[in-house]
């Protein structure tokens, strides 16, 4: 019992969980930006994906990794772009377009790796993004370790929650954001195009999301391979709910996910094989549903998140 509560004080454990937390805020902060602007966008899945293979084979074809970075945004941008045409203008389902672009983004990821890679056997391997210790900061004890000696995209993450918070609610853009995801009608009166706001959250949102991936095959990777994504598009659209569609407090969530895996892999070593690891493997998931039951019941979402809206409705 002592070991198990040992881990919880340990440099390594706080590192790995930064580590497994960085992808999922990039994405979780893409899909606030989305639902607050009104749209729900289930591509998550999809596009995270497409974004890990984009900006691994930039890299892996001789790119920069901030080209890399760059590319896997573009690409997310893109299917953000077509999710947004479908869902805004032309009104269709929001989960039935957002499961097609997870559909689309996944099997086109596949058809375009084996058509450009169509010997390759094994993952080809890149030369990720490598830690970048903060002077001074670093040497904190544990704290210094977990926060200030990780790889530029995980300093790059918590700098996007703090940007986005800024723009939600300390600048016009980000008022106009919320109010089409809360009263778009209100947004249309002040001359402001409710679409152009929710194809540009959708975009933007789509992007982040897409650079959570690319954090895999760039940061915590050197490779690219089909199951890497393993559900966590859909763990970020939890983590929205669960952080009441706030950065802040989303962000705590997506630490709060990460630690419990990192915890649960730690505890297998411990155990051995006295409890079979596939107890250890839902653990994570478990306890976030838990944690999601008791604060969705408080939860305030957007009041016209996944209603359409065409001009000149009241």
């Amino acid at each position: 019992m002592t070991e198990a509560l040992d881990i919880l004080l340990t440099a390594s454990f706080w590192v790995a969980a930064i580590r497994i937390a960085s992808p999922l805020i990039f994405a979780t902060m893409g899909e606030l930006i989305c639902e607050r602007a009104g749209v729900l966008n289930l591509g998550i899945e999809g596009i995270m994906t497409v974004g890990a293979f984009a900006g691994w084979f930039t890299v892996y074809s001789g790119g920069d990794l901030w080209a890399g970075v760059a590319v896997a945004a573009t690409a997310g941008a893109m299917f953000g772009l077509l999710h947004a045409i479908l869902t805004v203008p032309l009104g269709l389902s929001q989960h039935v377009v957002g499961i097609g672009i997870t559909l689309l983004a996944t099997s086109l990821t596949a058809f375009t790796y084996r058509l450009l890679l169509p010997e390759v056997t094994s993952p080809p391997k890149i030369e990720p993004f490598q830690p970048l210790p903060i002077p001074g900061l670093s040497q904190i004890p544990v704290v210094g370790e977990a926060l200030f000696s990780q790889t530029p995209l995980t300093y790059l993450a918590f700098l996007t929650v703090a940007l986005v918070a800024w723009v939600l609610y300390r600048t016009p853009l980000g008022l106009a954001v919320r109010a089409a995801g809360e009263n778009p009608s209100a947004v249309e009166a002040q001359g402001i195009s409710v679409s152009g706001i929710r194809i540009g959250a959708v975009m933007v949102g789509s992007a982040l999301m897409a650079v959570g991936g690319a954090f895999l095959t760039m940061s915590a990777f050197n490779s690219f391979f089909f199951e890497m994504i393993n559900g966590r598009g859909w763990i970020c659209i939890a983590l929205v709910v669960f952080g009441s569609w706030r950065p802040g407090k989303a962000l705590l969530g997506a630490i709060l996910f990460a630690a419990f895996d990192a915890y649960q892999v730690r505890l297998q070593q411990i155990t051995g094989a006295l409890v079979p690891y596939q107890v250890f493997l839902m653990l994570p998931y478990l306890l976030s549903i838990l944690a999601l039951i008791l604060v969705a019941r408080r939860a305030t979402y957007p009041r016209a998140l996944m209603i359409p809206y065409q001009k000149g409705e009241r």
